[in-house]
């Protein structure tokens, strides 16, 4: 692998805009669902975090941040507001025990009036700062985090949902059509103020495992789907794109994202499920696609290997999807090694300027 220097890049938020209006970008963008703040740190050699939470800090965090996405060639960056982290009693999600709701009298007793305050407190500070520090030419990409999914297991926890789906539907139909209510105001509030922001809006909800949903189709048909195509028709209406991140198997309800949801690119994907080709071969002439790079590439492979195993797959996929940008199938953490993300990053590099020869 070869690094060679070129001219500062300028990023441009349209040319990764034309992914989700599956078209052909000017040239190949690299697109991450997360790069996370550990990961910069470590590539950086110097903390990376937001402090003491005031204005400047923020303002520092954002900067360093931004510039680290700029630096590597992405011309957008991720940025969610995440809701379930803002939920009082918070930490089902990441399992070991349930959520705050295990009956219709805790349903009923939740604070969901207090929630939306307690959003708007949080990420409002944090979205001004990155509009004073984006660098020209970038936007983010992202919105209010965590899916709908991904809220009820946090709420309730996945175990005990799974078991409140068989003694007490009523109290999940309820459950998911007030997250739905809660994702609506959350998601007007943060458009109304901040859409300038955004390149196109995501949702991340984690459905699946490697080989089958973590629930049945039907239930997620019924439950779950309807509050997704609420989120997407508020998005739309106001002139937005949407990508749906899910990791796992969701095969079996990818037409209902498609054709009734109206998502606009899909995101994640392991070769464990299935190789990158299957989702160009059947959502290609639909939607745009993101990703194509498994993680353990990046992290089991020497740097040389990663470089030309992204080279070759890269310019691959790029000749096959009309809408493609190139990525790790999943995101960048913190024990992703340096040396393998830089790999990635000179590969993509390299494919533009072959095309551009």
């Amino acid at each position: 692998m070869n690094i060679k220097t070129s001219a500062p890049f300028q990023p441009d938020y349209n040319n990764i805009l034309k992914v989700l209006f599956n078209q052909r970008p000017d040239y190949l963008p690299l697109y991450e669902h997360h790069i996370d703040a550990p990961f910069i740190a470590k590539a950086l050699g110097k903390e990376v975090d937001k402090g003491d939470g005031s204005p400047r800090a923020l303002e520092e965090y954002f900067s360093t941040v931004t510039n680290f996405w700029k630096t590597h060639t992405y011309d957008a960056f991720d940025y969610e507001a995440a809701i379930c982290d803002i939920f009082p009693d918070h930490g089902a999600i990441l399992g070991g025990r349930d959520g705050p709701i295990q009956s219709r009298e805790d349903f009923e007793k939740f604070p969901w009036q207090e929630i939306p305050g307690i959003f708007k407190r949080t990420y409002a500070p944090q979205l001004d700062a990155i509009r004073k520090v984006m660098p020209p030419g970038m936007k983010a990409y992202g919105g209010c985090g965590y899916g709908i999914f991904e809220a009820s297991e946090d709420l309730v926890g996945y175990e005990a949902l799974c078991v409140m789906i068989f003694d007490d539907p009523e109290l999940v139909r309820d459950l998911f059509v007030k997250i739905g209510d809660l994702y609506v105001e959350l998601w007007t509030w943060l458009l109304d103020h901040y859409a300038d922001l955004f390149v196109f809006c995501r949702m991340g909800d984690d459905l699946g495992y490697n080989s089958s949903m973590m629930l049945s189709p039907e239930t997620v048909r019924e439950h779950i789907i309807p509050q997704h195509k609420r989120v997407v028709d508020l998005v739309h209406s106001r002139g937005k794109k949407f990508l749906l991140h899910s990791c796992g198997c969701i095969f079996p309800v990818m037409e209902d994202f498609i054709n009734f949801v109206g998502i606009d690119a899909k995101h994640s994907n392991e070769d464990t499920i299935a190789p990158y080709d299957e989702w160009i071969k059947k959502y290609n002439d639909r939607i745009g696609l993101f990703g194509g790079i498994d993680m353990n590439h990046l992290i089991q492979k020497k740097p040389d290997d990663v470089y030309n195993f992204v080279l070759e797959e890269g310019t691959r996929f790029r000749k096959m999807a009309k809408g493609y940008g190139l990525g790790s199938g999943n995101s960048i953490p913190d024990y992703v090694p340096v040396e393998g993300f830089l790999a990635m990053v000179e590969a993509a590099k390299t494919i533009r300027a072959a095309e551009k020869s």
